[in-house]
C-alpha cells in the first residue's frame, strides 16, 4: 500500500474530513455516525471524546496522526457544542485546512448557519440535520423504516397509530419495530398487530389508570400504577408525558363536545384507540370537568419540574399526582 493510497484520503474517498450532526435526536445522531464509520477502511479507529472536558491539543495530536494498526482513524467530540464555544477560532483554522489521514464528527444541539464555522464545515465537509421529524414526516418515516430496515410492510392506519402512542421518539420507535418484525409472521403491520404490541398494552393500562382516577378511585389508580412500574422501568419516565397528552385530549374532547361533535367523530379527531372508546373518554373528561383537567396540568407541570430538578423519586412524584387528582380533581370535576 503507498502513501498515496494508504493512510492519506485520496480524492476518491467518500468520507469527507468533518462532519457536524447538528440537532437534538440522538438516534439520528447515531445513524448518521454509523454511516460514516461504514465508508472508513475496515478497521478504522473510533476515538470519543467528551466536548466539554476535551482539549482542543489533544483532539488534534489525534486528527493529525497515524492509526496505530492503519485502516483510518475517526475522533467524535460529543457535546461539541461547549467545545466550539471554547476553541472557535482554532477550529474554525482547522477546518479550513483539516487532517487528510482522519475523520472528525462534531455531536451538536445546535450550529446556526450564520455562523462562519458552519460555513466553513459545508465547504470542506458536511453538516446532517437531526432534529426530531416534524409532526407531518413521522408516519412516512415510520412506514419506510419498517420496510427499509425491518423488512415490514406497515400500513398507514398502523403507522398513525404507533405514531400516537410513541411520538416523535425515533429511538424508541425504532425498537418497537423491532419488536413488531419479530412478532409479525406475515410481513405486515396493521392496526390489530399494534394493539397486541407491548407498547401498546402499556399505554391502554395507563388509559386504565386514568379512568380510575377520573372515577375518584385514588388507590385503584395507584395500584395500577405500582403494577406498571414493576413491569416496565421506563414507565416513571414516560407517565408525565403520556399524562400530559391525555389530559390535552381530555381538554380538547370538552371544546369539541361543546361545538356539536359526537363521541365517535372526538375519537377519531384525538386519535383515540379504538375509536369506540370515544364515549368512555368524554364521559371521563366530563366527570373531571374543564377546571379540574386545568388544574391537573397545572399539577402535573409541577410534578415534572420536581422529577427534573431532582425533587423526590419520579415514580413516587406521578403517585402524588395521583392521589392527588384522584382524590381532590374529580369530585371538583362532578359538582
Amino acid at each position: 500500500m503507498t502513501p498515496e493510497t494508504g493512510a492519506r484520503r485520496s480524492e476518491s474517498d467518500m468520507t469527507k474530513p468533518i462532519h457536524a450532526l447538528v440537532g437534538t435526536d440522538a438516534f439520528l445522531q447515531t445513524q448518521k455516525l454509523r454511516e460514516i464509520i461504514a465508508q472508513l477502511p475496515v478497521g478504522a479507529q473510533r476515538i470519543d471524546v467528551d466536548g466539554e472536558r476535551a482539549e482542543l491539543a489533544d483532539v488534534l495530536d489525534e486528527l493529525r496522526s497515524f492509526a496505530m494498526f492503519g485502516g483510518g482513524k475517526v475522533v467524535v467530540v460529543g457535546g461539541a457544542d461547549a467545545f466550539i464555544t471554547r476553541y472557535r477560532e482554532q477550529l474554525e483554522t482547522y477546518c479550513e485546512n483539516p487532517a487528510d489521514s482522519a475523520t472528525l464528527v462534531l455531536r451538536l444541539n445546535a450550529l446556526p448557519s450564520n455562523q462562519r464555522i458552519y460555513k466553513i464545515i459545508a465547504k470542506r465537509g458536511e453538516i446532517t440535520k437531526c432534529a426530531p421529524p416534524a409532526d407531518r414526516e413521522i408516519v412516512p418515516w415510520v412506514m419506510q423504516r419498517a420496510k427499509a430496515e425491518h423488512k415490514l410492510v406497515v400500513t398507514p392506519a398502523a403507522a398513525e397509530m404507533l405514531k400516537d402512542l410513541i411520538g416523535d421518539d425515533l429511538g424508541r420507535m425504532d425498537n418497537e419495530l423491532a419488536k413488531l418484525a419479530l412478532q409479525c409472521t406475515g410481513g405486515k403491520v396493521d392496526v390489530g398487530e399494534v394493539q397486541t404490541s407491548v407498547a401498546f398494552q402499556r399505554e391502554q393500562e395507563m388509559w386504565n389508570m386514568t379512568d380510575e382516577i377520573a372515577a375518584g378511585h385514588a388507590t385503584a389508580a395507584l395500584k395500577r400504577w405500582r403494577q406498571l412500574v414493576q413491569m416496565d422501568s421506563s414507565a416513571e419516565f414516560r407517565a408525565v408525558t403520556w399524562l400530559g397528552i391525555w389530559l390535552e385530549k381530555a381538554i380538547k374532547a370538552l371544546a369539541m363536545k361543546k361545538q356539536g361533535s359526537d363521541a365517535f367523530s372526538i375519537a377519531r379527531e384525538l386519535k383515540i384507540w379504538p375509536a369506540e372508546k370515544g364515549t368512555a373518554f368524554l364521559r371521563t373528561a366530563q366527570q373531571l370537568g374543564e377546571d379540574g383537567l386545568y388544574r391537573a396540568l397545572n399539577l402535573l407541570v409541577e410534578v415534572d419540574h420536581q422529577s427534573k430538578s431532582g425533587v423526590g423519586d419520579a415514580a413516587e412524584n406521578v403517585e402524588r399526582f395521583l392521589l392527588a387528582v384522584g382524590g381532590e380533581m374529580a369530585p371538583a370535576g362532578r359538582r
